[in-house]
Order: structure tokens, then C-alpha cells, then sequence
């Protein structure tokens, strides 16, 4: 048997592919005289050299003659990603195409200018068929506005971790510590497919993730106290600004009596409301604006059903007879979008709460306060009735399709978090004067 470290008998039919596991490669130790060879089936093998580098090879005959590529560095590719890139090597030999000199062309293209740009377009264009359209939007929007401005033109190979920090490190004096987040794995993700691609050898973006600001691990800052939230609400409420919209205040207030994600309400339409003025009233969110995948995204089974306090119905009657818009709840200044996304991040940041509350911190603070509630009050089965009005479905299948669950304790929880919320602040109609 060829090599040493392969790994141990398998079963079935399928012995030669596919063999290796992350735990094996994990724990693949050199040899000081000679390199280790792990095959994982179909030409792939992780090399361990005697000074301990791990790389991923594939071996295939071209023209008769037995050829190497390397693939790259492991754990930089992971096993997943090195089979996806021997299966992409395997289809170019069945085309009659050599893997290995289409490698050493592509390099010698990107030494001769191949710009981050034009890389990180070509990914997007490969990866966004899999990505909902707004979400590859978004993606790319970040990059246009964050890293293009000051990478786009460098070479891609010639690009460092201190290039890249020092991008990210623009976005997080803004505050955007999670954007921050977000588009250094971006960038990442360009490194790694320009190194399938030949284009590049390391991922500098994966370098510097130790050196961003803690702040950028994904966590939302939220108020977790009542009293500080309704605060919030009153700051907000009092901002008085010449290009502060009345609908903007509105999109604040429903947010926090619903507590669902801030682009559901920035995108919200009259016609996801029913049964507005009665004690049934409800927000019925298509399956498409919520947070699931491309493929249940057209799954009407998969709208999200979210009972309307009578506070929150307030509001939503207020944006209706305000908004111009034939359909938008939330119109931005020109009256034919709604707001965009950083409309309520900069309201926030506006009213004092950088680094103490966002948007997406209402989630959160309803959580919190509303399980410490339940708690108190020994409703033990609240837990699982807040994770469902947070769409917090875990289990199986028929979970996720089971969205009134649950319904008359939800509507009840609704309107015992408005009322706590709401006191003292005034009628949403004020909010338009």
C-alpha cells in the first residue's frame, strides 16, 4: 500500500473514495525522513512534509504521463473543499485539458496584473446562482463600498494581511463592527477561490481574523432591561432632525413591539397585515423575507405569522395613512423605495446608543426580558413559545411548517410586551407632526 498514515478498513462497495475525515487529517503527523502521504480516493492525497506543512495534491495521468497539482494548504482548504476542487481538476482531464499548466497560466496572469477586483466579480458571479438576489447584493455592495475603494486595483497576489487589516479596520472605526465581520469573510472567500483558481497561493484575509475588534464576533449590543428600552423608545421618539422621516420612527416602534428582523420591517407592505382594528390582527411575512433557505424561500407553507399587539397595530395604521407609497409601509426620502438598511442603524446611533443598542438588538432584548418574566412567574413553557415568535425553530421538518403554533399564548406575550414597552410614550399619530 502506497504511503503511510491511510487510513484503517472501511465498508462497503465504495472503499478507494472518499476515505479521510477531518479528524485524520487533524491528527496526520510527519515523518522526519521522508513526506506522509494520506489518500482520501480519486487522486487526492494530503501530503505531511517532514517539517510538518499539510498541502493537498491530486494525481492524474495526462497524456500518458502520471501529473501532480497542488490544490493548496490545509487546514486553509478544508477535506470538503479539497474533493470539491479534485472533482473540478478531474472534469478539466475529461475535457482534455491539463489542471496543472491551466494552474501555472492562471499564476502567471495574476503576476502580470489580475486585479482583486476582477477576481472578487468573478466569484460573485460564480457563487450569487446560490444566494438569494438580495442577499448577493448585499454581499457585493460590500465590497464596493469597503474593500474595492482601496484593494480593488492591487493585483490579487500581491495583496497582504496588512492591506486587508488595514481596509476592515476602516469599517470597524465606524462602529460597523459586524459589517466588519461580514465583509472580512467576503474577502476570505475571494482569497480562497482565487487559490482553486491558481490566481494566489495564502488567504491574507483569514490571517487578521484574530485581530479585529471582539466586538466583531456577530453579537448585536441590546438593552436588557425594560426600563432602559423604553427609554430608548423615548430618545428616539424626541430626535427631531430636518431630514428625519416620520416613517423612520414608526419602523423604530414596530420593530420593537415585534421584535422581528430589521429588513422584514424596513421591507414591510400593506398587504402582509389582516385583520387590522380586531383582536385577531396579524402580520403574515412571506416565506421569502425570511431567514431560510433559497429553496424554501417560494414555500407558502413557510410564511411567518406574527399576532399584532394592539400597540403594534397602532403603528401599522399610522404608516399606512402617512406612507405615499402604494405598497411600502416604510418609505425612504424619495418616496419610491423603502428606507435602507442603515436608516434605523443611524437613528440609533444618532440618539446616543453607539455600542449599546442596533436594530437587530430588539430580538434580544425581548428574549431576555420575556424569558426572565416567565421565569419569575414559573411559565416554564414560555421558552418555547418566545423561541417560535423569534423563528427560532429547531426539531424536524414539520416544525419548521408549523407557524401558528402556539397561537393564543403568543398573542398574549405580544400585547404583555407592548404594554410593558409602551408606557409613557405617546400615540404614534404624534409622530407624524
Amino acid at each position: 500500500m502506497e504511503g503511510r498514515g491511510t487510513p484503517g478498513p472501511q465498508r462497503g462497495p465504495r472503499l478507494a473514495y472518499n476515505v479521510l475525515t477531518d479528524l485524520a487529517c487533524q491528527k496526520a503527523q510527519p515523518d522526519s525522513a521522508r513526506e506522509v502521504r494520506l489518500y482520501d480516493g480519486g487522486g487526492l492525497y494530503l501530503s505531511v512534509r517532514p517539517a510538518g506543512s499539510k498541502s493537498w495534491k491530486y494525481k492524474y495521468a495526462f497524456g500518458g504521463v502520471e501529473r501532480k497539482l497542488t490544490i493548496g494548504s490545509y487546514p486553509l482548504i478544508s477535506l470538503k473543499k479539497a474533493r470539491e476542487m479534485r472533482d473540478v481538476a478531474r472534469a478539466q482531464v475529461q475535457l482534455g485539458n491539463d489542471p496543472a499548466a491551466q494552474k501555472r497560466a492562471a499564476m502567471r496572469k495574476a503576476k502580470l496584473g489580475e486585479s482583486f477586483e476582477e477576481v472578487a466579480r468573478s466569484w460573485h458571479a460564480a457563487k450569487s446562482p446560490k444566494l438569494t438576489p438580495r442577499y448577493a447584493k448585499k454581499v457585493m455592495s460590500g465590497l464596493e463600498a469597503n474593500i474595492f475603494p482601496y484593494l480593488g486595483r492591487k493585483p490579487i497576489g500581491s495583496i497582504t494581511p496588512a492591506d486587508v487589516l488595514q481596509a476592515i479596520q476602516r469599517i470597524e472605526a465606524r462602529g460597523a463592527l459586524v459589517m466588519a465581520k461580514e465583509v472580512r469573510s467576503d474577502v476570505s472567500e475571494v482569497f480562497v477561490w482565487a487559490i482553486a483558481s491558481g490566481l494566489c497561493e495564502t488567504d491574507p484575509a483569514a490571517i487578521i481574523r484574530k485581530a479585529l475588534q471582539p466586538g466583531s464576533s456577530g453579537r448585536h449590543p441590546a438593552l436588557l432591561k425594560i426600563e432602559e428600552a423604553r427609554d430608548l423608545l423615548k430618545a428616539i421618539d424626541q430626535r427631531k432632525a430636518r431630514r428625519l422621516l416620520p416613517a423612520t420612527k414608526l419602523a423604530s416602534r414596530l420593530l420593537a413591539f415585534t421584535a422581528v428582523r430589521p429588513g422584514v420591517v424596513r421591507l414591510a407592505e400593506r398587504s402582509e397585515f389582516e385583520n387590522l382594528g380586531q383582536a385577531d390582527a396579524l402580520w403574515r411575512i412571506p416565506a421569502a423575507k425570511m431567514k431560510l433557505l433559497a429553496e424554501q424561500k417560494t414555500d407558502r407553507r413557510l410564511d411567518f405569522l406574527v399576532p399584532l399587539a394592539s400597540q403594534a397595530t397602532e403603528v401599522v395604521e399610522a404608516a399606512m395613512a402617512d406612507s405615499s407609497h402604494k405598497s411600502y409601509l416604510f418609505p425612504g426620502a424619495r418616496g419610491d423605495k423603502p428606507i435602507s438598511d442603515s436608516t434605523l442603524s443611524q437613528l440609533y446611533l444618532d440618539a446616543g446608543y453607539r455600542g449599546r443598542h442596533v436594530p437587530h438588538g430588539w430580538r434580544a432584548t425581548f428574549s431576555t426580558i420575556m424569558n426572565e418574566r416567565a421565569a419569575d412567574q414559573e411559565r416554564w413553557g414560555d421558552r418555547e413559545v418566545i423561541d417560535l415568535m423569534l423563528a427560532h425553530v429547531k426539531g424536524d421538518v414539520e416544525a419548521a411548517y408549523n407557524r401558528a403554533a402556539y397561537m393564543k399564548r403568543r398573542r398574549q406575550i405580544a400585547q404583555e410586551w407592548a404594554d410593558m414597552l409602551s408606557d409613557g410614550l405617546v400615540p404614534p399619530e404624534e409622530l407624524l407632526g
